[in-house]
């Protein structure tokens, strides 16, 4: 997809201007119902919700210029648009299975993905295998013939693995299993599984697309069957649909996405250039750094990758993360991504001190995200960090 039809889906797909009032910015539909003219065309919507508008827990004029915008750049046919990220992978992965059925997942995928996987399934007699999906035979050798399932995540949001996503989609095609895959770090600017043969993509809203921090959401794109069927199933069922106003804020941060991916990308350039020169800094971990172990696939099936690093600091002491951590003025502490805000958070949050082994390289690992603020800035309060933890150790 070149630069003017992304400008195009961004700015003027779905926006019918002469039916509000040739207002630049759509308006947002703040309303629970819709009314009708007679008896005969409530009962057609009644039958065919997916299709009209009824009730806003289906479809929403809001909501259906942002699904047309996030599912033209996926290209794909359609899309949802859920409350959260973890809405669209729930969503996503019940379509899919049923009681009996084998799920294969990545290794170590976003938190509420594996939850799901390892408290929820397990009731309804499904089961899931993780596997290094770094090497597409681990998915053939997992495949079991109950297997219903590819879930993926490439790249995901702490050490990058990629997925060949081509060879996975051409198995799973061979064996009739639908692949969905997190494109969360990638955003369709940057990625976009469909071309590769991906059945679903998911990627949560509330980072790069909303851009501001300041909306949660996820999004589900596929084929009209796919989709279609998710709408009339799991997505009425459990009401996770986004809001109005949310789909509003949305359609704002997409106007302003390429950019913004531009100046994070530069931003985060510079700042893996720093950090590989910081004597205190073992490792950085970034799929376009050519040292990163993926970084042929990473520009074989990337556009561009950014905002989103690892680095591994060198220490044995827990204390020792936690003063560069806190020792931050302007980088803040704290999850997620995809907003203005400089964000750090290192590994060991997430578990006891008394656990931490620094014999593990993950647990000296932190991951930053490079925001919308000035490089040198970013870099300045970075310093000043590996200042305070100098004389450590």
């Amino acid at each position: 997809m070149d630069e003017p039809e992304v400008s195009y889906i961004i700015n003027e797909l779905a926006e019918n201007r002469e039916d509000y009032f040739r207002a630049i910015a759509p308006p947002i539909i703040q309303t629970s119902n819709f009314a009708f003219e007679t008896v005969d065309d409530l009962r057609n919507s009644l039958q065919d919700e997916y299709s009209t508008w009824l009730y806003s827990r289906g479809l929403n004029p809001t909501v259906e210029i942002l699904r047309k915008k996030l599912a033209a750049l996926d290209g794909a046919e359609d899309c949802l648009v859920f409350n959260s990220g973890a809405a669209a992978i729930f969503a996503g992965v019940f379509a899919n299975v049923k009681s009996g059925d084998h799920i294969i997942s990545v290794d170590e995928p976003y938190t509420w993905a594996q939850k799901m996987f390892n408290d929820i399934l397990p009731r309804f007699n499904i089961s899931t295998t993780y596997i290094d999906g770094t090497d597409t035979e681990n998915f053939k050798k997992a495949t079991k013939d109950n297997t219903t399932l590819y879930y993926l995540e490439s790249p995901n949001s702490w050490t990058f693995d990629l997925q060949n996503l081509k060879t996975v989609a051409e198995l799973a095609k061979e064996k009739n299993i639908v692949t969905i895959c997190d494109n969360s770090y990638c955003t369709p600017l940057n990625q976009k599984p469909v071309e590769y043969g991906i059945d679903l993509v998911l990627q949560s809203a509330s980072k790069f697309i909303g851009g501001h921090s300041d909306t949660i959401a996820g999004v589900l794109s596929g084929s009209s069957k796919m989709i279609g069927r998710i709408f009339n199933s799991e997505y009425m069922n459990i009401g996770s649909g986004i809001q109005p106003f949310n789909a509003w804020l949305l359609i704002r941060g997409l106007r302003t996405l390429p950019a913004r991916l531009d100046r994070i990308t530069n931003t985060t350039n510079k700042i893996v250039t720093y950090l590989k020169q910081q004597p205190r800094v073992e490792k950085v971990i970034f799929p376009f750094d050519e040292t990163f172990p993926q970084y042929h696939l990473a520009k074989q099936q990337m556009k561009g990758a950014c905002g989103l690093l690892s680095f591994v600091v060198i220490t044995k002491h827990v204390e020792t993360i936690e003063t560069f951590c806190n020792s931050l003025v302007h980088v803040l502490i704290g999850v997620s991504w995809g907003g203005h805000e400089s964000l750090i958070m290192p590994k060991c949050a997430g578990m006891l001190r008394e656990d931490f082994n620094a014999a593990v390289t993950t647990h000296r690992m932190i991951r930053m995200y490079a925001g919308l603020e000035d490089a040198d800035y970013i870099i300045e309060d970075i310093e000043s960090a590996f200042k305070a933890i100098s004389s450590m150790e």
